[in-house]
This record gives structure tokens, sequence and C-alpha cells, in this order.
């Protein structure tokens, strides 16, 4: 999942987040879920430079990451535009699979309506998302080979729909991975007609968020061959406190790979104790590497300056079978690859 914000400014739109590390940071909360795109027009009004028009005016970057963020992480808020959830998170159509039913539902304390639509996005090698029109050299659209059924629903507090994916056409395509992204764009509701702004001197700020969620629609032709392997697995401790390990994904093969990663600290007298867990991991082709960099849990009775760590990423199976899995050996200082 990544993230987007879009400042509007008259009748143009400009990217918001220029900088990488403010980027990346943003895209690190949703990197393992569904694509987020929260888009805020900002309507900077100053009567006391003019009584007629609406002034458009930057706003410091605090101003808006602040209210921001606290919009995204208040416990039990409800978004006037409605709250919507989507399962499942992703969607693989391979084997005999034609049709998928996703389950919509508007958990906010207000109607909302909502557009649904394909976006194509390239995942880079440190895990972010950043939408495209032109697919990279041997990366696959599917959109082209999709049914989608309806594209805009209107949901009450509370209500659910279902949406119907069908693969058409899947005899045209050749063998490989093709993969597009579902949006779902909230549409703001419009002020009502005639209603006017009140007289003040104060420069006031209206915000009106707009959320939506994507999810990945992949299609599958023929057997996989893909493989991934784990290199350059380090442990750190970031100032003597934060336990964090670092860990390249490699993949080969003609199709992408999405599982588990655990991890498990062996003490000296081999007792085993979980320290890290993340869910839903993907490398995404035409990717052939991801930089991950997982932070550990401060566990009594673990001391990560002794003893083994043991990587394991797993799919999702009901049986889950091990794509990969890496163990070092921690020391003093650093972790020693076995």
């Amino acid at each position: 999942m990544t993230f987007t914000l879009l400042k509007k400014a008259g009748n143009r739109s400009f990217s918001f987040f220029q900088h990488r590390a403010l980027k990346e940071l943003v895209n690190a909360v949703f990197q393992n879920f569904c694509f987020f795109m929260p888009i805020y027009p900002l309507c900077v009004i100053c009567p006391s430079l003019t009584k007629k028009r609406k002034s458009f005016l930057q706003i410091p970057t605090a101003l808006i990451l602040g209210p921001l963020i606290y919009l995204l992480f208040s416990p039990g808020k409800s978004l006037g535009q409605g709250n919507l959830l989507v399962t499942p998170k992703r969607v693989v159509f391979e084997n005999a699979k034609r049709s998928e039913e996703l389950n919509i539902a508007n958990t906010g304390s207000d109607s909302a309506t909502f557009l649904i639509s394909f976006i194509q996005i390239r995942m880079t090698d440190d895990g972010t998302f950043e939408k495209i029109e032109l697919p990279d050299s041997a990366q696959h659209f599917a959109d082209k080979y999709l049914r989608l059924f309806p594209r805009s629903v209107t949901l009450g507090p509370n209500e659910a729909q279902t949406v119907k994916v069908q693969v058409t056409r899947k005899n045209e395509l050749v063998p490989g991975e093709y993969r597009s992204h579902l949006y779902f764009r909230a549409v703001p509701k419009e002020q009502p007609l005639g209603e006017k702004q009140p007289e003040t001197d104060a420069i006031s700020v209206r915000m009106v968020p707009i959320f939506g969620i994507s999810m990945p629609i992949i299609v599958r032709v023929g057997e996989s061959n893909a493989k991934v392997i784990l290199s350059d697995v380090t442990f750190n401790m970031d100032r003597d406190t934060i336990p964090s390990l670092k860990m390249t994904f490699n993949r080969t093969g003609n199709m992408s790979v999405y599982g588990d990663v655990s991890v498990d600290y062996i003490s000296l007298q081999g007792k085993k104790t979980r320290v890290g867990t993340v869910k839903g991991l993907a490398v995404y082709t035409p990717n052939s590497l991801r930089h991950f960099n997982l932070l550990l849990n401060k566990v009594a009775n673990v001391d990560y300056r002794s003893g083994k760590l043991h990587l394991v990423y797993s799919d999702q199976s009901v049986r889950p079978v091990i794509l990969a899995e890496e163990e070092i050996v921690l020391g003093s200082k650093m972790a020693l690859k076995k």
C-alpha cells in the first residue's frame, strides 16, 4: 500500500510529497496493506485579501501532515465521506478460476459513493508503490482482460455490496503474469449551492479528505517457475535499543512471490522465541529484488548479543510452504551470516 497526497491550486494539481524521505515515512505505514491514496483539496480563504474570490495559498508541510496523521490514526473516528472496507485484499486468477466476488462495506456513520476503476502500479526495490501509465520492461497489465461490475456504488452506513471481477479473453494471453490494481475512490459530497462562507477577517483552511483503497488483481497463465532466496541478512541495534533485521528478497522466474515473514530467536540453550512477523510481503514482477527492514520485538529473556536468528519466508496456503529461509549468528556488535 502506498500513499499520495495532491494539493489543488485553481485548476492545477501537483504532487505534495516531493522529498523521498517524507514519502517513505508515510509509505512505511501502509507498505503491506492495500494501496491508499487520500487526496486533500485545500481551500484557503482570505476575506481580508479578497471578498469575492477564493485565494489559494501554499500551506506549510507541518500544518498538513499533522492533521493528516491525526485523521489516519485516531481510534474510533468516522470520516464524513464514509470508511471503506474491502475483502479480500488481493485476487489471483490462476488455473480454472475465472471470477471473484469482492465485498465492499461502508463502516462510517454517513452514506458514501465510491467509484471503482483500474490503475497501474510499479513496485520499487524498497517496496514502495508508484502510479504509472506505461508498463516497465517485462511488466504486463491485466485490466484489458478483466471485466468489472458495477463501477460505482452508493452505500449507507454499515451497508455492504458485492462487486464482481471476471477474466475475459484468457485464451489470448501468452504464459506469464498480468497485474493491475483495482481502485476504490470515495466521491466527496459537494457543498450545497447557495451556501455562503461566513464573513470573517481570519484565514481559514478547509480540508476535504478523499480516501481510496486499491488491491492487486493478478492473472496467471501457465506454470510458475518463480523462486526466491534471501541475501544480505544483517542484524542491527539502532541506538542500542531498537533491534531490526535487514534483508533482501531475490526473485527469479516468470511470476511474483507473496508470503509471510517470521523471525525466531534461538538462545544458546536452544529455546525458541518468536520476535518478528510480517504478513503479506510481495515481490511483484518484473522486480528481481526487494529490500526490507523488519523491526524486531524486545522480549524479556531475549539477548540479541548472543544466540541465533532464524528467518523464514513462507506462502499463505493451508499448509504453508517455505519459499526461503536463512539463519544468522548473533555477535557482540553485529550479526554474522552463518
